[in-house]
C-alpha cells in the first residue's frame, strides 16, 4: 500500500481484534499510527493502558512507528485529545479508522436507556467526535481518508442489537453526507461492515463460522480505503472470510398519484409500491 507511506493514521479501538489488525497492517505499509484504545471491557466498563501499549510494542518490534492513546472517543474532549496526540507526535493527521465499539446486547423489550445511550455514544458519537476533531485538519491540507466501521446488524438488523444496529447504520447516514461535503477537499469517507472473529463476536456467531473469519482478511480493504490511490467515497462494503462486496441503496420506479391518494388507493397500489423488480441504485431526490 504505497499510498499510506508516511501518512499519519488514527485507529480507534486498536487494542485488539480488528483494530489491532488494521494498526499492524498500516504500520507495516509505512504509516505512522496512533493506536487508540480505552482498554475497557467489551461492555465499555473499565479502562487501562495495557492493550494499546501491547499493540504499539508489537508494531515497534517489527520496525514500524506508533504511539499509544487511551482517550475515550465517546466525548468531544477525548476525541480532541486523540487528534492532538497525532499532530503533536507526528505533525499531522491524514486518516481515521473509526473502529472503537462496545456491546450491550438485549432484546428491545429489556433494553434500558443506559445501555441504549452507552452504545450510541461509543459507536455513533465516537465516529462523529473523532471525525469532527480532525475535519478542520483535513480541509486545511486538502486531504483526508475516513473509514467507518459499520455492521450487518445495522444494514440488515439482528435480534438483540437494537442499540448497536441503530448506531452502526447511523454511521452510514453520517458518511453519506460527509462524502458530499468532503469531496472538494479530497476527503473520502467510506465504511466497512466486517465479518471477523473478535471478542465482540465470540458469543454471537457459531464457532465453526468464526474459524473461517480471521480479522486479517478485513484489514487490506481498510488499508486500500485509506490510501492516496483510492478516490472512491460514500461506499459501504461487507468484508470477511475472503469475500468483499459492496452494499448500496436501491429504489424502484415511483408509483405516481395525480392527486392526494386515499388510503384505499394506496392499498390498491401497494403491490406496485413494494415491487423491487425494476429497482435501480438510488439517489437523494431532493439533493
Amino acid at each position: 500500500m504505497p499510498g499510506v507511506i508516511d501518512r499519519v493514521l488514527i485507529v480507534t479501538g486498536a487494542g485488539g481484534g480488528l483494530g489491532r489488525e488494521y494498526a499492524r497492517l498500516l504500520a507495516r505499509a509505512g504509516a505512522l499510527v496512533v493506536v487508540n484504545d480505552l482498554g475497557g471491557s467489551r461492555d465499555g466498563t473499565g479502562s487501562g493502558t495495557e492493550m494499546a501499549d501491547a499493540v504499539v510494542a508489537e508494531i515497534r518490534a517489527n520496525g514500524g512507528t506508533a504511539v499509544a492513546n487511551y482517550d475515550s472517543v465517546s466525548t468531544e474532549q477525548g476525541a480532541r485529545s486523540l487528534v492532538d496526540t497525532a499532530v503533536r507526535e507526528f505533525g499531522a493527521v491524514h486518516g481515521i479508522v473509526n473502529n472503537a465499539g462496545i456491546l450491550r446486547d438485549s432484546s428491545f423489550a429489556n433494553m434500558g436507556a443506559d445501555d441504549w445511550e452507552a452504545v450510541l455514544r461509543v459507536h455513533l458519537f465516537g465516529g462523529y467526535n473523532v471525525t469532527h476533531a480532525a475535519w478542520g485538519h483535513f480541509r486545511e491540507q486538502g486531504f483526508g481518508r475516513i473509514v467507518m466501521a459499520t455492521s450487518t446488524s445495522g444494514l440488515f438488523g439482528n435480534f438483540g442489537q437494537a442499540n448497536y444496529g441503530a448506531a452502526k447504520l447511523g454511521l452510514v447516514g453520517l458518511l453519506n453526507t460527509l462524502a458530499i461535503e468532503g469531496r472538494k477537499y479530497d476527503i473520502t469517507v467510506n465504511a466497512v461492515a466486517p465479518m471477523a472473529a473478535t471478542r465482540m463476536t465470540a458469543d454471537i456467531a457459531p464457532a465453526d463460522l468464526l474459524q473461517r473469519l480471521p480479522p486479517a482478511h478485513v484489514a487490506p480493504v481498510v488499508g486500500h480505503l485509506l490510501s492516496d490511490e483510492c478516490e472512491d467515497t460514500g461506499m459501504v462494503f461487507i468484508v470477511g472470510g475472503g469475500s468483499v462486496q459492496r452494499v448500496q441503496l436501491f429504489t424502484n420506479k415511483a408509483v405516481l398519484f395525480p392527486d392526494v391518494p386515499s388510503i384505499d388507493e394506496v392499498r390498491d397500489n401497494w403491490g406496485r409500491i413494494t415491487d423491487m423488480a425494476d429497482a435501480q441504485p438510488g439517489a437523494n431526490p431532493v439533493g
